[in-house]
């Protein structure tokens, strides 16, 4: 069997692979559970996400839409990515460091922060 290389997208090759061998490993992923209460914080964020972009002319990232329709698919727990995760962290902890977040927000987003990191680790 000639072995052949697989192209990562991003420039990469890794190889040498035969033809049988399995495909790589999927994105890390894990799952969030939130309370309706923490899912609208995180809605929140994500609508002003998209908002900053719109008001800059720019498409909103596409894991902001993709984290997005996750939480309002599902009503009992979320299934996102690795990276979807680390940006939901960053986004969701600037807005609770920000003096105008409500101390219900401040509550239930903090819990969705432990959460995130817990599962990041």
């Amino acid at each position: 069997m000639t072995p052949t290389f697989v192209a990562t997208g991003k420039d990469q090759i890794i190889g040498p692979h035969d033809d049988m061998s399995s495909p790589p490993p999927e994105a890390e992923t894990f799952e969030l559970t939130l309370s309706r209460e923490e899912r609208w914080v995180v809605h929140h964020v994500l609508t002003e996400c998209i908002d900053d972009a719109v008001d800059e002319d720019e498409s909103p990232p596409s894991w902001v839409l993709e984290v997005l329709e996750t939480i309002e698919e599902n009503e009992e727990s979320d299934v996102l990515t690795g990276p979807e995760g680390r940006q939901l962290h960053e986004q969701l902890t600037d807005y609770l460091d920000e003096s105008d977040a409500s101390k219900q927000d401040v509550e239930h987003g903090s819990t969705v922060v432990e959460q995130l990191e817990a599962a990041l680790d």
